[in-house]
């Protein structure tokens, strides 16, 4: 956008086109990780049930709308590597631990059907952790990526 297109912008209260789904009405989240086969990435988190924000999906990356303002986006190895300074390496989510993505459901058997999903797709099923006020699945997406479902008991853990 030039300078002129700026103040157009400031002016009429008009977004970029690309960013019209953001609203200003609050913080929105990206999360923002590498994957090796894009394609295989959309299969996977739309068999999740996560759409896809067609507004900044391109043959680089998928915006998948996890809730109303949080979103992952998978991008594709060399353009992550690219954003940025491109100093850093692009660690492999298959042999290295970069980050784990946890969310919470409302109920034990929203996290197991959340899992199974996720197993259909092509997850790789780690552990289950009960602590009777927190319950937790594992698995990582067909990268290593990691992600963590959880239900926690809205009174937290019982009093000592």
């Amino acid at each position: 956008m030039d300078k002129r297109d700026q103040d157009t912008a400031s002016t009429t209260g008009k977004l970029d086109p690309a960013l019209v789904f953001c609203k200003y009405r609050g913080m929105n989240f990206f999360a923002n990780f590498p994957v090796s086969d894009l394609d295989r990435s959309k299969a996977f988190f739309t068999a999740l049930g996560w759409s896809i924000n067609e507004q900044v999906t391109d043959d680089n990356a998928a915006c998948f709308a996890v809730d109303d303002d949080k979103y992952l986006m998978a991008l594709r190895r060399d353009y992550y590597a690219s954003l940025g300074d491109g100093s850093k390496e692009v660690g492999d989510p298959a042999t290295t631990s970069l980050v784990t993505f946890a969310f919470d459901f409302p109920t034990r058997a929203d996290v197991d059907a959340f899992v199974a999903k996720a197993e259909a797709a092509g997850a790789k099923l780690g552990s289950t952790d009960d602590y009777g006020f927190m319950y937790q699945r594992q698995f990582d997406d067909p990268d290593g990526n990691h992600f963590a479902p959880f239900w926690m008991d809205p009174e937290g853990p019982p009093s000592a």
